[in-house]
């Protein structure tokens, strides 16, 4: 050390030594291998020359169960107090007294592309922004590319739907983690039984010296524990970070660890109906860096540094489209689960005539003097009914193919005719 061969970073049990740079690299630092634009602390900058090395140079490292005790929700902080203002300042969309999700779902059909889009591009994925558009909102799978890559994009998108439909019952608990992880990993697993389960065997982090934990008791104890704290955190970008670091740390599933968090770290934004975080522009490798820090050194400063920039660069994205959004159609909110309902009920019933079934499904609802109001918007919902709704009606394409057919037989729904004023037929009993 005395020599200047090797250096110390970090301090206490996070205190690593690394080789010192050597040469002409020497002077120009962290910035060679990590992007300029991205402002990092010193602190960070001392993460990066660790993870940098070469695996032979690293220390091989379990996980460390006090990295997770030693936090105390609500006095712990990742994120100071200035740097939280600092956040809610950039991702105000001034709806934050509106129920929760409300600004989710305004912007649903952007978030889907770009949050499905930046993920998984963070995994490897080679579909274009253009290419996940077109697959999203059509249905075209991009030609030359990989089934699984198809696949993925698919996932994120019904995952993202789950949290937005269900940001005001969904939150971090085993019931949605689990089925966020099986919306995730549908269809790409060699083992399908790990979709939505636990761990039930070892595994190796590629590129990293870090080994997570083995043994099912001891995954499923250290995330009940992880689920506990998070969910007793107020503040929702300290719950959003802190589902970023300790889930990929823990590494509870057979894979699909970091997919599942990053989408986790938005329900707390969703909820709050703050602009969403959607990765956009971040590089793999610059991802990858951050989460090895944390991996192998417990240590936060790294991937907290590339959070804030890519918040910043995710509000950008959306300043531009929130002040064009309307105020959400106060009926259509309360009633929402009702109509969803009643759409769903219409088309599965493509013999019946629809407003039939219509009046049965609201005849179960006291909806008071909002019911031809209701009535009047499910049907605009039936008529605007497409491949790129389905799944928040819960329905299948076959159902759905099956009912415009019965539709073009019968022309009882024109699907091209404008919304109609609010219906006045007699309730039935």
């Amino acid at each position: 050390m005395a020599e200047g061969a090797i250096k110390a970073l970090g301090a206490g049990r996070a205190r690593r030594y690394a080789a010192a740079a050597i040469g002409p690299a020497a002077a120009s630092g962290a910035e060679d291998v990590f992007p300029r634009h991205i402002p990092l602390s010193a602190d960070s900058r001392d993460i990066l020359a660790y993870v940098d090395q070469p695996l032979e140079l690293r220390q091989p490292v379990g996980y460390q169960r006090d990295f997770l005790d030693a936090y105390q929700p609500n006095r712990t902080r990742y994120l100071p107090e200035p740097l939280r203002r600092q956040l809610r300042k950039m991702g105000d969309t001034g709806q934050t007294r509106l129920p929760a999700g409300s600004y989710g779902r305004a912007v649903l059909n952007r978030l889907l592309v770009d949050l499905s889009w930046a993920s998984s591009h963070l995994e490897g994925n080679t579909y274009t922004r253009l290419d996940t558009r077109g697959l999203i909102e059509h249905g075209r799978a991009a030609q030359g590319k990989a089934a699984i890559e198809t696949q993925m994009i698919l996932n994120h998108k019904a995952a993202i739907e789950l949290l937005v439909e269900n940001a005001d019952a969904a939150g971090f608990n085993r019931f949605t983690l689990l089925n966020l992880h099986s919306a995730l990993a549908e269809n790409l697993l060699p083992n399908p039984a790990d979709e939505g389960r636990l761990r039930q065997h070892g595994l190796e982090i590629g590129k990293s010296v870090y080994r997570p934990l083995t043994v099912p008791a001891q995954i499923e104890e250290m995330l009940d524990l992880l689920l506990d704290k998070a969910s007793r955190i107020e503040d929702p970008f300290e719950q959003s970070f802190f589902v970023m670091v300790h889930l990929p740390y823990l590494q509870p599933f057979a894979d699909v660890n970091k997919r599942s968090s990053r989408l986790a770290a938005n329900l707390p934004l969703i909820r709050a109906n703050l602009c969403p975080l959607t990765f956009l522009g971040v590089p793999e490798q610059t991802y990858s860096r951050a989460v090895l820090g944390v991996y192998e050194m417990t240590r936060v400063e790294l991937l907290r540094d590339l959070y804030v920039w890519a918040y910043e660069r995710s509000t950008q994205e959306y300043l531009v489209i929130k002040h064009d959004l309307a105020e959400p159609d106060p009926l259509r909110l309360a009633w929402r689960e009702v109509i969803k309902q009643s759409v769903r009920e219409v088309v599965r019933q493509p013999r019946r005539e629809p407003l039939d079934v219509i009046d049965e499904c609201l005849s179960g609802h006291d909806l008071g003097a909002d019911r031809d109001d209701v009535a009047a918007l499910v049907i605009d919902e039936l008529r605007r009914l497409q491949d790129g709704v389905l799944a928040r009606c819960r329905l299948r394409p076959s159902e759905f193919a099956q009912w415009q057919s019965s539709q073009r037989q019968g022309h009882l729904i024109d699907p091209q005719s404008p919304s109609v004023a609010p219906v006045s037929r007699p309730a039935t009993s």
